[in-house]
């Protein structure tokens, strides 16, 4: 039975729960504007109305509603601001990130950029700085960070700037976060000298540059080819108290190698070896070999090897990789078999990875007889392949129209369980190879084994595949095959 205001009151119910009633409904006649409000409403509604009263400024009035505010309602409010609104949709989204409860999101950023426009039209940001100006708004340090954090993924370096010469306007000075954000998005523009000027600036008004401000510093220069001016940064750093860490070190390590400073980049990876509060690690010491790869020098590469080990290192799979590949692209192919039992006894990595990284760069040569019988030698040994390797040659021999030894390879490959990461359209190309060539009881076996493993036939192939298969009897398979793609 539906009820009705007349059957509220007449129904029978006990005593307790019709003053249980009557004191919750006079609760909700007491509740602050704004919650009851929103029982009647959403709360982004709420928000919207209160953003066009005009008889406060806009975040007082905000802040009279007193919601609990989530990412989603913060999306419902810029979206209704989309597309004519945008300067209320960004005064919304700096009152709301700093609200008690909710912080932006680095998503939520992004979000509101895109919604209201920001990157396309920059000005929208300093109509809003404006606007807080003409209505004599209370701006707080806080307010400030957001509409820079705004600026900062729209990369609007110079409007940053602009806004941090704005702070005074509002009795306020700018703080190290404040510069962080306009030095990082100058050194990501590529314009350093005007990053190196900001924290001159940050020094001389009493502010000390931290470890964000130098680590923004040392890769614009690196990415500006001043890899030196980086190393030069390091002793600054020291200076002011603040000890450059791995990420910091790493960069300016990576960007003399990349300069081609390689004398200076040993010198600062015997410093890292020395400190010991920031010891190189396996990526470090990579990083220094690939760039001697790059450079043809075997000698030195196979040094910082050795060095590593010493340090106490260990190589991993992409170390391995690095050198076998650099020195078979170099012609070098016998001294990268040489490397793999150096790599296995004295770095620990399995004959798995080190075989693998020789098939695929004996692939990448044009060496694929080599590489073949290498897998094969690796099958034999019950070395399993890792699923690149699998796939690359198993991808060159259909290339080479060679599918019936693709099959029985992947057959191979199958019976040792290193299948299940090799993509879909290996299997999908290998079993219209097969089907092309007639080869129905290899074709079966593999639609078997896709099925099995729940391998879905790419749609380029599966007519092509079907209509062999159903010519050739198989409808049981056709069936299953054709539910499996349905259910994609």
């Amino acid at each position: 039975m539906a009820l009705t205001p007349h059957s509220i009151f007449t129904n029978p119910m006990p005593q307790f729960a019709n003053f249980r009633f009557f004191s919750s409904l006079q609760r909700l006649k007491t509740f602050p504007f704004s919650i009851h409000q929103m029982g009647m409403a959403s709360v982004a509604d709420t928000l919207y109305t209160h953003l066009h009263k005009n008889d406060d400024s806009v975040e007082n009035s905000l802040s009279k509603v007193k919601p609990k505010l989530d990412s989603k309602c913060v999306i419902q409010v810029l979206s209704k601001c989309h597309p004519k609104q945008p300067q209320l949709g960004v005064r919304f989204f700096v009152w709301a990130g700093f609200q008690h409860g909710y912080r932006h999101s680095a998503y939520m950023y992004r979000k509101a950029c895109n919604l209201l426009g920001i990157s396309e039209n920059p000005q929208i940001i300093c109509d809003v700085v404006e606007s807080y100006e003409a209505e004599g708004c209370l701006v707080t340090v806080n307010m400030i960070r957001e509409v820079l954090k705004l600026c900062k993924e729209a990369q609007l370096a110079d409007v940053g700037l602009w806004v941090l010469r704005k702070v005074v306007s509002f009795d306020l000075n700018a703080d190290t976060v404040m510069y962080n954000v306009v030095i990082r998005l100058y050194c990501k523009k590529g314009d350093i000298e005007v990053a190196e000027k900001l924290v001159r600036e940050m020094s001389s008004n009493g502010l000390s540059p931290d470890l964000i401000t130098f680590m923004a510093v040392v890769e614009g220069l690196c990415v500006a080819g001043r890899a030196e001016d980086a190393y030069s940064v390091l002793k600054v750093m020291r200076g002011h108290g603040c000890l450059p860490n791995l990420v910091v070190l790493s960069a300016v390590l990576d960007g003399l190698c990349r300069c081609g400073s390689m004398e200076r980049a040993l010198e600062l990876l015997e410093e890292m070896e020395k400190s010991g509060d920031c010891s190189p690690n396996v990526v470090t010491y990579t990083c220094v070999i690939q760039n001697f790869c790059k450079r043809g020098q075997w000698s030195e590469a196979l040094d910082i090897l050795d060095r590593m080990r010493a340090f106490g290192c260990h190589a991993n799979h992409v170390t391995v990789f690095t050198l076998i590949e650099s020195l078979c692209a170099d012609g070098h192919v016998d001294e990268a078999y040489g490397l793999i039992d150096k790599f296995v006894v004295e770095h620990g990595v399995s004959y798995s990875d080190c075989h693998s990284s020789l098939v695929i760069s004996l692939i990448k040569i044009k060496r694929l007889e080599e590489a073949e019988k290498l897998f094969r030698k690796m099958l034999a040994g019950d070395v399993k392949p890792d699923t690149l390797a699998s796939s690359l040659l198993l991808k060159e021999l259909c290339t080479k129209e060679r599918v019936l030894d693709g099959f029985y390879l992947l057959e191979a490959i199958d019976n040792m369980g290193c299948l299940s990461s090799i993509d879909s359209d290996i299997y999908s190309i290998l079993l219209l190879g097969l089907c092309q060539r007639s080869h129905l009881t290899e074709a079966t076996k593999l639609a078997k084994i896709m099925i099995k493993k729940s391998v879905l036939l790419r749609p380029l192939y599966k007519d092509s595949v079907i209509v062999f298969l159903a010519k050739s009897g198989e409808k049981d398979l056709v069936h299953q095959l054709t539910g499996m793609c349905k259910g994609l």
